[in-house]
């Protein structure tokens, strides 16, 4: 039997969400196509890919070695789909800053894929909080941002959104929360909060509690994400973030689940800016062509994606 791209997307969706009923419903297949998948898998490398409980399921070490070589390849499969008819010869240097959360979780795929689309194109990357750039942009130090235009502030600026990553509720495996049909704020507010700081996230987030008559109890307030993360998945706390720096794993191996919560949750909204009435150069036009193209273009595989 011959591994397919197909075999190694269901199982990518299953490791994800944990669940085959879930995994089956955001693939729109049948979750017997997803059962099937994934025992074929397991037959073909001879080893067990997922422990099943009742809640759902959980990769095996064996499973978490697979899923790290099922990314390897459809990333591969992903970038021989997408590889240029011909380099363009567009020439030019392209100073561009982003914030931290941009350009830790979002930016570095892109950056590599453009540089393969136009290799005449010298890229300069600085990293600034939003606010510096802004200024940058508007004193001309930065030709273009990558930053979340949902932070925006200064009207001398214009921007454009690309995607809005989904905001969900992260909590440590096997949560009492898991089992409950409809989770909302007022459920949140019973449990030990992390609060994430970097990038204006606490200030986002106490936008969206505010309208509500609940408050998170805060028991950690951090600007590293992975500092969040492993606080979830160890059991010590629950947070709300974006699918943009979700991973199904901890860096010590912990599962970390995601759930949708019923209140209205205001997306994490990625884009580009620029300062008003600014001249468009070659490279600019190409660098914002690009991300047109990978959200903006309905037939694009990526269209509304935030996942690199």
């Amino acid at each position: 039997m011959a591994l397919s791209i197909r075999q190694l997307k269901y199982f990518t969706a299953v490791a994800e969400v944990g669940r085959i009923s879930q995994a089956a419903v955001q693939l729109n297949i049948s979750q017997s196509a997803v059962t099937t998948a994934v025992r074929e898998l397991e037959e073909m490398v001879s080893q067990q890919l997922f422990e099943r409980h009742s809640h759902g399921v959980e990769l095996t070490s064996a499973g978490r070695r697979f899923l790290s070589h099922a990314y390897a390849v459809l990333a591969a499969a992903d970038a021989a789909e997408r590889m240029p008819v011909e380099a363009t010869s567009v020439k030019g240097t392209l100073t561009i800053a982003a914030s931290y959360t941009v350009l830790g979780y979002f930016l570095p795929h892109h950056l590599q894929r453009f540089a393969q689309l136009h290799p005449h194109i010298q890229v300069k990357v600085h990293e600034a909080i939003r606010e510096d750039i802004e200024e940058g942009l508007i004193m001309q130090r930065y030709d273009m941002g990558v930053l979340i235009t949902s932070n925006v502030a200064l009207h001398d600026l214009s921007f454009e959104t690309f995607f809005g990553s989904q905001r969900r509720l992260w909590v440590p495996s096997k949560h009492p929360l898991l089992d409950k049909a409809e989770v909302t704020l007022a459920d949140v507010s019973l449990e030990p909060y992390v609060m994430l700081t970097v990038d204006e996230a606490a200030a986002t987030a106490l936008k969206y509690w505010s309208k509500t008559p609940y408050r998170p109890n805060i028991l950690l307030r951090t600007s590293s994400v992975e500092a969040a993360r492993s606080t979830v998945a160890n059991g010590m706390g629950v947070s709300i973030l974006s699918d943009m720096v979700y991973r199904p794993w901890s860096l010590e191996g912990k599962r970390i689940e995601t759930i949708n919560l019923r209140d209205d949750i205001p997306t994490m909204n990625i884009g580009l800016g620029w300062r008003q009435g600014v001249d468009y150069t070659p490279a600019m036009a190409a660098f914002r062509n690009y991300f047109q193209q990978q959200f903006l273009d309905p037939t694009s595989a990526r269209s509304g994606r935030s996942r690199p």
